[in-house]
């Protein structure tokens, strides 16, 4: 049965950092493409950031380049986002995604979701 669910969202005030994580059962993250989306109330959901099966290449929306950072632990089988300088326009519910390519971070074709974690910034 394959599974995500993320940890580690809460309330953080502006400019305060999170680092979120995402635990895979079923699977081992190393072997697909992983990723971190993000929807606002009212808004669709967005590519936040993927890293590659190997773990070489990772991509960013604009938005957060130079502030978050996506990894993974494959003998953990966790992917993690380090997310910094937090604004209030990060305020988000944050969803791990993995999919079998990189090539997009469009959410269509990201196939296994977690739950979601919501990042509120103050």
């Amino acid at each position: 049965h394959v599974q995500l669910v993320e940890f580690g969202g809460g309330a953080v005030p502006g400019g305060g950092s999170l680092r979120l994580s995402c635990a895979g059962s079923g699977f081992i993250v190393s072997t697909v493409c992983m990723g971190w989306f993000r929807q606002a109330p009212g808004k669709e959901r967005e590519g936040v950031a993927v890293i590659t099966d190997d773990g070489t290449r990772t991509r960013y929306a604009d938005s957060v380049k130079g502030r978050f950072t996506i990894n993974r632990d494959i003998v953990e089988s966790t992917l993690y986002l380090r997310m910094n300088r937090l604004g209030a326009e990060d305020s988000a519910m944050y969803y791990c995604a993995a999919g079998a390519s990189c090539r997009t971070m469009d959410p269509r074709q990201f196939d296994v979701w977690g739950q979601g974690t919501q990042v509120t910034v103050s």
